[in-house]
């Protein structure tokens, strides 16, 4: 686990967020898509320095997060991105909203790929528009980018795709070569691609990040980036994200997104992000070595306790994309397991018709919760 100390699940319960208090105290909770690392030591120093001067008002229209951005994804992927280019929101959620209110109208067909984290279709349905979906096919090599799948949606007259890299629920990063063709895709049919790329930073040994606006000229052309530091560093209670374009087409819808976004976003969101990119690198280096002994560690406790559960090693972040249909224990084997076993997973049927039989479990946490947690599931299966 590297130097990293997780409290004990006495002191953890003590945290007010909906990670632990969705759930009673006899329920091992696994869903909710937060870590139980303590805070990386910057960040914290940020924090405790802007509450001791009494600083929790809005959020000041700085370059300061903007030039994290830029330094730090030069940095992790060798992506240069100009500065003026980025543009504070609130939350990835409510950038990708945001710009879908530009880019779409009421009734216009928006492409997803289930099975997909499950506030995609929400934020469709909130702009008036339709969802499409395109699922991702599974093969010997795992689940990947369905390009014929994705043509046909586009050529049905859609006007964006909601992308999700790396893909949540099952850590899937996706290679250059499927996004270049991505985008020759939008190109060809004038679609719009938000990429979510929340979990790019925590990309686990063996795989590599992609920058979907990194790839080619077309995917500037129709691009927008979505990034936060709350999952990488778990912030997301502090609500600050960035929308990232890099060609003047894009720009031109974020140019209109309100005058008062900024202040929507939390000030300390800011401090604490700008800390994290600047500085919390160590920490975060910490993070996947631990996420990265923890996914081979769910593989052998699967071999071990429950060999019928099929799952494949994640690419990226800390959530497990667990196949429990040999089990017959139907659409949503998760509400089984919250019963009998006292443990909760997310529903798999929620991310689409193709996750009917899965559960999504959060590993981030420590090595001793997840094996308490397998072996309560293994003792009711």
């Amino acid at each position: 686990m590297g130097n990293l100390s997780i409290p004990p699940l006495t002191e953890l319960r003590k945290r007010r967020s909906a990670k632990w208090r969705t759930f009673p105290d006899d329920v091992l909770p696994l869903p909710v898509a937060e870590m139980d690392f303590p805070l990386a030591e910057p960040v914290a120093e940020a924090l405790h320095e802007a509450v001791d001067r009494s600083d929790t008002g809005y959020a000041a229209p700085t370059r300061e997060l903007a030039e994290a951005v830029r330094n730090y994804a030069r940095r992790s992927w060798g992506w240069h991105i100009d500065a003026d280019g980025v543009r504070t929101v609130a939350d990835v959620g409510i950038g990708v909203v945001e710009v879908l209110r530009r880019v779409v109208s009421a009734g216009d067909r928006v492409v997803i790929s289930p099975p997909v984290y499950e506030p995609f279709s929400w934020w469709i349905r909130e702009v008036g528009a339709h969802v499409v979906e395109a699922p991702l096919i599974e093969g010997p090599g795992g689940w990947r980018l369905d390009p014929d799948a994705l043509e046909r949606a586009f050529a049905d007259h859609a006007t964006a795709y909601v992308l999700c890299n790396p893909h949540n629920p099952m850590g899937l990063v996706h290679r250059r070569e499927e996004l270049v063709a991505l985008a020759e895709l939008a190109d060809r049919y004038g679609v719009h691609v938000l990429s979510d790329e929340i979990h790019a930073p925590l990309v686990l040994p063996g795989a590599e990040f992609v920058p979907f606006l990194s790839v080619s000229e077309e995917a500037r052309r129709w691009g927008f980036s979505f990034l936060s530091a709350s999952k990488g560093w778990n912030l997301a209670g502090l609500k600050a994200a960035v929308v990232v374009t890099a060609d003047p087409a894009p720009k031109r819808y974020v140019d209109r997104l309100s005058p008062h976004s900024l202040y929507r976003t939390g000030h300390l969101g800011v401090l604490a992000t700008v800390a994290a990119l600047n500085d919390g690198g160590p920490w975060l280096a910490d993070v996947l070595e631990a996420l990265d002994h923890n996914r081979r560690l769910l593989a052998d406790l699967l071999g071990k306790l429950l060999p019928e559960v099929s799952y494949r090693q994640p690419q990226a972040g800390f959530l497990a994309w667990l196949d429990f249909r040999a089990l017959g224990r139907g659409d949503d084997p998760s509400a089984h397991l919250l019963t009998a076993a006292r443990v909760a997973l997310n529903a798999g049927h929620r991310y689409g018709p193709s996750g009917n039989g899965f559960a999504r479990l959060n590993f981030g946490c420590a090595p001793e919760t997840l094996t308490e947690a397998l072996t309560r599931i293994a003792a009711v299966s």
